[in-house]
């Protein structure tokens, strides 16, 4: 049985008293003041913190969404491109400029469907077209 495995059972014998000291231990905090079961999750959640590390700020970011019901099931709005935008991006000195029209995007005399596909066709790997454009920012 490993460090964190005995500490993390240590917890379900522990009295609330206990608990508090292991958190201020833990997290040189004041500890929160909630249900003891839910407590002790919590110091077990910040034994593990220590032992694997904390989650990325996206993940945090991510979950906050989820649980605040922020978190969108469906697509992100489409940026309004009415035909005869112009969309210009420069790559490796040269500069792509592609025009929307009602069947798909032009550039270089060939008609697209999506501008993921001349974001590929440019780059030789896979980019969003609307990031590779500048239409969406990241995250």
């Amino acid at each position: 049985m490993t460090r964190l495995e005995k500490d993390l059972a240590a917890l379900a014998t522990m009295l609330p008293a206990q608990l508090r000291e292991k958190w201020t231990v833990l997290v040189a905090d004041p500890p929160p003041t909630l249900p003891t079961r839910l407590f002790r999750q919590l110091v077990a959640h910040k034994l593990q913190e220590r032992r694997h590390g904390r989650l990325s700020s996206v993940i945090v970011r991510e979950l906050d969404r989820s649980l605040t019901g922020d978190a969108s099931t469906e697509a992100r709005p489409r940026p309004m491109m009415t035909p005869g935008t112009r969309l210009i991006r420069e790559w490796n000195g040269r500069t792509i400029a592609v025009v929307v029209r009602d069947e798909g995007f032009v550039w270089d005399d060939r008609t697209y469907r999506s501008l993921s596909e001349i974001a590929r066709e440019v780059t030789g790997a896979h980019w969003s077209g609307p990031r590779f454009f500048g239409l969406h920012r990241r995250g």
